[in-house]
């Protein structure tokens, strides 16, 4: 796989909430302020949410320091409760384009839930692929999002 030019990275995480509460906090792109791994590394994050609030056609665009760059995020698919679907564009630190997709699996009175990316390596990480892999990159990250979307999709889910 080394000399492939595309990636996957993907995790999974069992989280003691419904589907359909695990589905509200994934599909509706303000909500990722509660879960998402890369919240709170610039206090200075510019945000822009466009097009509907939730579902197929919502879009986040972002604007920060180095730590999170420049980018967006577009709901392609969203199939309740079970599957949301993302355009992920970054602009800064590089231009990159991926997909990623969270699916949710309903496993008795829980959710089964699988992050995943997948996306064409772009020449930088073609060139630096052996030390920056998108593995280490983002693998990383996408544990701790899901621990937190455990964490925030637990809570809610008592509260109902």
């Amino acid at each position: 796989m080394a000399g492939s030019s595309e990636f996957t990275v993907q995790r999974v995480q069992q989280i003691d909430a419904s589907p359909e509460v695990v589905f509200s906090l994934v599909d509706h792109l303000e909500s990722w302020q509660k879960w998402s791994p890369w919240e709170g590394l610039d206090p200075n994050l510019s945000r822009e949410y466009t097009g509907p609030d939730s579902g197929k056609g919502a879009r986040y665009a972002w604007k920060g320091n180095k730590k999170v760059g420049e980018g967006n995020m577009t709901i392609a698919e969203s199939v309740s409760p079970s599957k949301v679907g993302i355009d992920l564009a970054f602009l800064k630190p590089f231009k990159s384009e991926s997909k990623s997709i969270i699916e949710i699996a309903a496993k008795g009175d829980q959710s089964m839930v699988t992050w995943t990316m997948k996306g064409q390596k772009n020449w930088f990480m073609k060139l630096f692929g052996f030390i920056f892999s998108m593995e280490k990159m983002v693998g990383g990250d996408f544990e701790r999002g899901l621990a937190k979307l455990k964490t925030v999709a637990e809570s809610a889910a008592g509260q109902g």
